[in-house]
Protein backbone atom coordinates (compact mmCIF):
# COMPACT_ATOMS: atom_id res chain seq x y z
CA UNK A 1 0.00 0.00 0.00
CA UNK A 2 1.17 3.17 -0.78
CA UNK A 3 -0.21 6.21 1.04
CA UNK A 4 -0.63 10.06 -0.27
CA UNK A 5 -0.78 13.45 1.44
CA UNK A 6 -3.12 15.89 0.28
CA UNK A 7 -1.72 19.36 0.64
CA UNK A 8 -3.70 22.64 0.83
CA UNK A 9 -2.42 26.03 -0.73
CA UNK A 10 -0.01 26.00 2.74
CA UNK A 11 1.53 22.84 2.33
CA UNK A 12 -0.39 21.18 5.65
CA UNK A 13 -2.07 18.41 4.57
CA UNK A 14 -5.72 17.75 4.89
CA UNK A 15 -6.17 14.44 3.65
CA UNK A 16 -4.57 10.87 3.16
CA UNK A 17 -5.31 8.19 0.40
CA UNK A 18 -4.12 5.00 0.22
CA UNK A 19 -3.16 3.34 -2.76
CA UNK A 20 -3.17 -0.75 -3.38
CA UNK A 21 0.51 -1.15 -5.00
CA UNK A 22 -1.08 -3.60 -8.09
CA UNK A 23 -2.62 0.06 -9.05
CA UNK A 24 1.05 1.35 -9.27
CA UNK A 25 2.02 -1.68 -11.14
CA UNK A 26 4.15 -2.61 -7.52
CA UNK A 27 6.42 0.01 -8.51
CA UNK A 28 8.53 1.72 -5.37
CA UNK A 29 9.23 5.11 -4.28
CA UNK A 30 10.29 7.64 -6.35
CA UNK A 31 9.31 5.63 -8.81
CA UNK A 32 5.57 5.29 -8.09
CA UNK A 33 4.93 8.87 -7.00
CA UNK A 34 3.85 10.38 -10.22
CA UNK A 35 1.67 7.71 -10.88
CA UNK A 36 0.35 7.55 -7.32
CA UNK A 37 -0.52 11.76 -7.72
CA UNK A 38 -2.21 11.25 -11.48
CA UNK A 39 -4.68 8.81 -9.22
CA UNK A 40 -5.34 11.24 -6.17
CA UNK A 41 -5.62 13.90 -8.98
CA UNK A 42 -8.50 11.70 -10.64
CA UNK A 43 -10.12 10.79 -7.41
CA UNK A 44 -10.63 14.27 -5.81
CA UNK A 45 -9.61 16.71 -8.98
CA UNK A 46 -7.31 18.17 -6.19
CA UNK A 47 -4.19 18.93 -7.78
CA UNK A 48 -1.96 19.09 -4.97
CA UNK A 49 -0.95 15.23 -3.53
CA UNK A 50 2.81 14.29 -2.33
CA UNK A 51 3.66 10.43 -1.13
CA UNK A 52 4.74 9.66 2.03
CA UNK A 53 5.88 6.94 3.88
CA UNK A 54 4.13 5.19 6.57
CA UNK A 55 7.05 3.98 8.09
CA UNK A 56 9.07 7.34 7.77
CA UNK A 57 11.37 5.66 5.26
CA UNK A 58 11.41 8.54 3.07
CA UNK A 59 10.57 12.64 4.08
CA UNK A 60 11.57 12.45 7.38
CA UNK A 61 7.71 11.45 8.80
CA UNK A 62 4.51 10.04 7.53
CA UNK A 63 2.43 13.17 6.07
CA UNK A 64 -0.62 12.65 8.62
CA UNK A 65 -3.16 15.01 8.77
CA UNK A 66 -1.89 18.51 10.29
CA UNK A 67 1.80 18.02 8.93
CA UNK A 68 3.46 20.41 7.03
CA UNK A 69 5.13 19.68 3.60
CA UNK A 70 8.33 21.83 3.63
CA UNK A 71 8.91 22.04 -0.34
CA UNK A 72 12.46 23.41 -0.02
CA UNK A 73 13.27 20.20 1.94
CA UNK A 74 11.20 17.78 0.35
CA UNK A 75 10.16 16.73 4.32
CA UNK A 76 7.14 16.86 6.26
CA UNK A 77 7.43 18.57 9.40
CA UNK A 78 4.86 17.80 12.39
CA UNK A 79 2.82 20.26 13.77
CA UNK A 80 4.05 22.76 16.07
CA UNK A 81 3.28 21.91 19.37
CA UNK A 82 4.05 25.08 21.03
CA UNK A 83 4.36 29.08 19.76
CA UNK A 84 7.89 29.23 21.56
CA UNK A 85 9.40 25.97 20.19
CA UNK A 86 11.56 26.11 17.38
CA UNK A 87 12.01 23.70 14.50
CA UNK A 88 15.57 22.03 14.27
CA UNK A 89 16.59 21.88 10.46
CA UNK A 90 18.95 19.58 10.78
CA UNK A 91 16.73 16.88 13.02
CA UNK A 92 12.85 18.12 11.71
CA UNK A 93 12.17 18.16 15.37
CA UNK A 94 10.32 21.27 17.09
CA UNK A 95 12.85 21.81 20.10
CA UNK A 96 11.44 23.90 23.74
CA UNK A 97 13.17 26.75 24.44
CA UNK A 98 15.22 25.22 27.05
CA UNK A 99 16.20 21.67 26.94
CA UNK A 100 14.13 18.59 28.65
CA UNK A 101 15.22 17.85 32.21
CA UNK A 102 18.19 15.65 32.63
CA UNK A 103 16.37 14.58 35.77
CA UNK A 104 12.84 12.69 35.96
CA UNK A 105 13.07 10.47 38.60
CA UNK A 106 11.07 11.99 41.75
CA UNK A 107 11.87 11.70 45.35
CA UNK A 108 9.25 9.39 46.38
CA UNK A 109 9.66 6.79 43.71
CA UNK A 110 6.62 7.71 41.80
CA UNK A 111 6.78 8.10 38.44
CA UNK A 112 7.50 11.71 37.20
CA UNK A 113 5.13 12.96 34.25
CA UNK A 114 6.86 16.04 32.70
CA UNK A 115 5.37 18.57 30.46
CA UNK A 116 6.04 22.01 28.94
CA UNK A 117 3.96 25.08 30.71
CA UNK A 118 3.96 27.47 27.88
CA UNK A 119 2.81 30.19 30.02
CA UNK A 120 5.90 30.50 32.34
CA UNK A 121 8.30 28.69 29.49
CA UNK A 122 9.47 25.81 31.50
CA UNK A 123 9.16 22.24 32.31
CA UNK A 124 7.00 21.24 34.88
CA UNK A 125 5.64 18.02 36.12
CA UNK A 126 2.63 17.04 38.42
CA UNK A 127 4.22 17.95 41.84
CA UNK A 128 4.14 21.33 41.07
CA UNK A 129 7.74 21.47 40.79
CA UNK A 130 9.90 23.16 37.68
CA UNK A 131 12.72 22.55 36.31
CA UNK A 132 15.48 24.87 37.61
CA UNK A 133 18.19 25.26 34.55
CA UNK A 134 21.09 27.20 36.57
CA UNK A 135 21.07 24.16 39.21
CA UNK A 136 19.23 21.20 37.03
CA UNK A 137 16.85 20.50 39.90
CA UNK A 138 13.18 20.67 40.30
CA UNK A 139 12.33 23.19 42.62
Amino acid sequence: MAHFSKLDDDNVVTEVIVIANADLHFLDYPSSEGLGIQICRNLTNHQKWKQTSYNGNFRNIYGAIGCTYDEARDVFVPSQPFASWTLNQTTNEWEAPTAFPTSTESDNDEPMSVFWDEDNLRWANQFNQYWNTETSQWS
